[in-house]
């Protein structure tokens, strides 16, 4: 018995009170389902008094099948037969609804399960919808979901002006330690979307729980994203994908390991141990991707074990590990110089950094403590600019 309502088990107790008598458009994924499994887009399929109209898919689609960065297209759902519309097109454009599409809708409900990181895309499918019904004058319904890194922890700094993308569209620190709807609520506000918003909160979540708190089941809201181990790493680890190192996509492990062909795995693990980083040890691992980076190559690398969760540190980890890889990789390490999340003229490290200070400094043989270096006050910052939109003790 779970001990955690979702935003959508508290509705489905109500019979969706607040939707009768309304066109509904939702945005959903294979996470929007309540605590006996059942789909948000059936169960409003099959609620009198409601009409469900319209689906929108975020990165990955609303049935989840797309792999990262891969443009979602225009279909009709095959359960509910209700058009469904891509928020993740290959324009950034296309992140948002358009108009037409919110023509006629009574309500737009918004169901993703978040992970917590801000390089994580849902949340700004999220702000961009909200914008444009805001336009439209459609009220927006968020149902919550717990952060399944837990509510307390912040950690990193806030995205810079000139490194805004879908991966860090607003000021948020890699961990921010909000739920999607406390999100939603400091968006609104702060950025001055002036949407009717409603949130539904979660019923008997903490701010101090994990995910393992919460006895609730973890559906994997993405193809790299299948277990809340995953989830706590990839605050770091994100950054693999600014990098030529296989971030562990095409394993069953993404992001808890890493590596590449040319990885001295002895000389690394020697190199982490150095670092004294809170929480977390390292193991040897060979893998081979089945897509991705170094398709069918053998990697050499190691396996992130996170020993302590609440002394762990995944982004000073994540740097840790990239500044690690460039030092004892001259010649063979490199930074992703490819078009990334809709940018093109500023490298994926630094929009995944939010700066340029992390990158520029491993390429000048910073320390890692000056890597970081105000880091700690602009998450202290945050802590006092959210305060006023969350909804958890």
């Amino acid at each position: 018995m779970t001990k955690v309502k979702t935003g959508l088990d508290v509705w489905v107790e109500q019979g969706f009170s607040a939707l009768k008598g309304k066109r509904v458009g939702a945005i959903v994924n294979p996470t929007s389902v309540d605590s006996r499994f059942r789909h948000l887009a059936d169960l409003l399929a099959g609620t009198a008094g409601v009409k469900l109209a319209a689906l929108f898919g975020p990165e990955h689609g609303i049935r989840g099948e797309a792999q990262y960065m891969v443009a979602v297209g225009e279909a009709r759902d095959r359960r509910t037969g209700v058009p469904v519309h891509s928020l993740y097109g290959s324009t950034f454009e296309s992140l948002s609804p358009r108009q037409e599409w919110l023509q006629g809708l009574d309500a737009l409900v918004f169901d993703i399960q978040d992970v917590g990181s801000r390089y994580y895309t849902y949340v700004y499918t999220m702000a961009l919808a909200m914008k444009a019904a805001a336009k439209a004058r459609v009220p927006f319904y968020v149902l919550d979901r717990p952060n399944p890194l837990n509510g307390a922890a912040m950690e990193g700094n806030l995205v810079g002006e000139g490194y805004r993308s879908f991966v860090g569209l607003y000021a948020l620190p890699n961990r921010h330690g909000m739920t999607a709807g406390e999100l939603a609520r400091l968006f609104n506000v702060q950025e001055g979307f002036g949407c009717d918003l409603t949130v539904i909160p979660c019923e008997g979540w903490r701010r101090g729980q994990f995910w393992s708190d919460t006895g609730l089941p973890f559906i994997s809201p993405s193809p790299n994203m299948p277990t809340p181990d995953t989830a706590l790493v990839y605050p770091g680890m994100c950054l693999g994908e600014g990098t030529n190192v296989s971030e562990g996509r095409g394993t069953c492990r993404p992001f808890e390991q890493f590596g590449a062909p040319w990885v001295d795995t002895d000389s690394l693990l020697a190199r982490l141990a150095k670092e004294d980083l809170p929480g977390v040890a390292f193991r040897a691992v060979g893998f081979t991707p089945t897509f991705d980076k170094y398709k069918g190559e053998s990697c050499n690398g190691a396996f992130i074990h996170v020993t302590d969760r609440q002394a762990f540190l995944p982004l000073r980890t994540g740097v840790a590990i990239f500044q690690a890889l460039h030092d004892l990789g001259p010649g063979k390490f490199d930074w992703r110089a490819d078009a990334y999340e809709f940018v093109e003229d500023v490298p994926a490290f630094d929009l995944l950094c939010g700066t340029d200070q992390v990158r520029r400094g491993i390429e000048a043989g910073w320390p890692l403590d000056r890597l970081m270096e105000g880091f700690s006050a602009q998450a202290d910052g945050f802590a006092k600019q959210r305060a006023p939109y969350l909804l958890y003790a």
